[in-house]
Order: C-alpha cells, then structure tokens, then sequence
C-alpha cells in the first residue's frame, strides 16, 4: 500500500471506526478479498470521506440513514459507533432512525434502532 488515496482511506477509517477494526479487517484479508478491501480504502474513505465538502459527522448521518433504509444491520453498527466517535450524539442518530421509519419503513427501523441500541450499551462499557 503506497499511494496517497490508500493511505489517506486507512488512516480516516482508523479514525472512525477505530483502528483495531480497520486493521484487522486489512490482516484478515485473502488474496481474494485483498482487491476490495483496497477498493473500499482508496475510493469510500480515501476518496469520499477525504473530501471535505461535508463533515464527518454529516457523513456519518448519511451513512445510519442508508445503512437502515437498505438494511444493512453489520455495517450499520460500524457507522453507528463510528457517529459516536465522530460526535454525532445518540439524540441526533435517534431522530435518524426516525425518519427512516417514515421513509423506509418500520421494519427497516425497528431492525436499526435494535442495532444502535446494542452499540449504544457496549460504549458505556
């Protein structure tokens, strides 16, 4: 790993969602999956989260919001727990998952809200 946008999405996803995770998902790695998690490295958070047209937090909200809608509930508790580390408080992520019920629907939210809970306790942990 030696070009900017790699090593600028590896630190950001450090960042967010904590660096134990992030490393560990990149020492997990096969040389089947090695390509995507690459991907995902230089374009997601390299590219788009290196951006600074939106904040992190804002980013972050965009992210329960579509991680719920399509139901998504592994990847939504990684972007729930990283809004926690990016400020956004449960109060804001709380209203999130409510306007995902109006839009996506109350299966969709239900699912969201269990799943934030859950983060929700092992961080007072």
């Amino acid at each position: 790993m030696t070009d900017k946008l790699l090593e600028t999405g590896r630190q950001i996803r450090g960042e967010v969602i904590g660096e134990a995770l992030s490393e560990r998902a990149l020492q997990a790695a096969t040389d089947f999956d090695r390509p995507f998690q690459e991907l995902a490295l230089r374009y997601c958070w390299g590219e788009i989260w290196g951006s600074e047209e939106l904040s992190r937090p804002t980013r972050s909200i965009i992210n329960i919001a579509m991680l719920a809608a399509m139901g998504k509930p592994n990847e939504l508790r990684i972007h729930v727990r990283g809004a926690l580390h990016n400020g956004v408080t449960q109060k804001e992520i709380q209203e999130v998952l409510l306007q995902v019920c109006i839009y996506a629907g109350v299966p969709a939210a239900g699912e969201a809200f269990r799943v934030a809970r859950e983060v929700f306790e092992e961080e007072k942990k």
